[in-house]
């Protein structure tokens, strides 16, 4: 029998219940994988809190990386024994098997192992359409990034220097502006002890930087505004420490006629073109070793509890995975 993970009731990390399943055979357009490696994102944290809307009871996470066991009818494209990653709807990837829609699954290439496809599908698809759809930059361009030590900031960064980016990274010790800055941070801001956007604007000869990636939301959002140059752009891609306030539109018209954008990774791979696009570059720059993926937090599905404690607790540096 099947292991996952599943939750009855929205909370804190300790309503995630590992329960025996029978997953049974995919239907018309479905695989059956058997996982090797499921990611841990902080995102899998908004589905169990209730910030993200969930159907009860729910499976948990959206990112896995094994083969196929079992495909369904009219499945094109995929066949039995084909190496396969995903990240998206819908949950349950926290599982040691499951059935899902092969419309999800993007195939994955065998200089590529399992456990790293689990640990940079959904963080490096969001750095790719970060970087290479939101906003033109160009070779020159500095721009701020919060988190820079995290799973998506150390992909973000590293992919930056190859475009000719430089980046203000901010982090909250010292130990992870060291990992910031062998990234690639041209500069790091330890916000536990710096003002934000006056260093910014220092480093910026008071000219501020015209994006700001922010993926921590509300403690963040104040500071990320004050270091935009004039029609400088805010992309509040996640919310780790909690939502951003409402959007006050005189605020942005004075603080020099912003724009304010909260983009969704899904959105941007929803169209199977652009999707294979974006991983097919990220894929090439990890192939190559342009892009170093670090997984240095690895547990087993059954203490899916724990895992959630320490990824809320801010500890965690570079990715994290279970391993199946």
């Amino acid at each position: 029998m099947a292991g996952a993970v599943r939750f009855y009731e929205t909370g804190g990390p300790e309503v995630l219940r590992w329960e025996t399943v029978d997953v049974g055979a995919p239907g018309r357009g479905e695989v059956r994988i058997r996982h090797e490696a499921v990611g841990l994102n902080f995102a899998d944290t908004y589905f169990r809190s209730g910030l993200y809307p969930a159907a009860l009871p729910a499976g948990m996470g959206v990112e896995a990386a094994g083969r196929i066991e079992a495909v369904g009818p009219d499945v094109h494209g995929f066949g039995v024994g084909d190496r396969v990653t995903y990240t998206g709807s819908p949950l349950g990837a926290y599982s040691t098997e499951r059935v899902l829609p092969a419309e999800h699954l993007i195939a994955l290439p065998g200089s590529i192992a399992a456990d790293t496809a689990a640990a940079m599908t959904m963080r490096g698809l969001t750095a790719a359409y970060l970087l290479r759809r939101i906003h033109p930059l160009r070779a020159g361009d500095t721009v701020l990034l919060h988190a820079a030590a995290g799973g998506v900031g150390s992909i973000f960064t590293q992919w930056a220097k190859l475009l000719g980016i430089s980046v203000i990274g901010t982090v909250s010790t010292e130990e992870k502006a060291e990992i910031a800055v062998a990234n690639g941070c041209d500069h790091v801001v330890i916000h536990t002890r710096e003002d934000i956007a006056a260093r910014v604007r220092e480093l910026t000869d008071g000219a501020g930087v015209p994006v700001v990636y922010d993926s921590i939301g509300a403690s963040t959002y104040d500071a990320s505004l004050r270091a935009l140059s004039r029609r400088g752009l805010l992309v509040c891609f996640g919310t780790a420490s909690g939502p951003v306030p409402p959007i006050d539109a005189m605020r942005l018209a004075v603080g020099g006629s912003l724009f304010v954008t909260r983009p969704a990774l899904a959105d941007y791979i929803a169209d199977p073109a652009e999707r294979a696009e974006l991983a097919g570059e990220l894929f090439a720059h990890v192939t190559s070793g342009r892009i170093r993926i670090a997984i240095n937090q690895r547990y087993e599905l059954p203490d899916a509890v724990h895992a959630h404690r320490e990824l809320e607790s801010g500890r965690g540096i570079g990715s994290s995975v279970f391993v199946v």
